[in-house]
């Protein structure tokens, strides 16, 4: 699976990572990771192009 960036609000900070899903909501594709700092989740938006890519 390939690598993509997330920022982590909470933490405010950037991190990269390859453990992550793919989820619709209301027709809009996010990529959904878990923080490395905390039990939180990080979303990011994408595309769908890029959803169908990294699926």
């Amino acid at each position: 699976m390939k690598e993509i960036e997330f920022y982590d609000v909470k933490a405010k900070n950037k991190f990269k990572t390859a453990k992550f899903d793919i989820r619709e909501k209301k027709g809009r594709f996010f990529a959904v990771a878990k923080s490395p700092t905390g039990p939180h989740e990080c979303w990011r938006i994408l595309s769908a192009k890029q959803a169908k890519e990294l699926k």
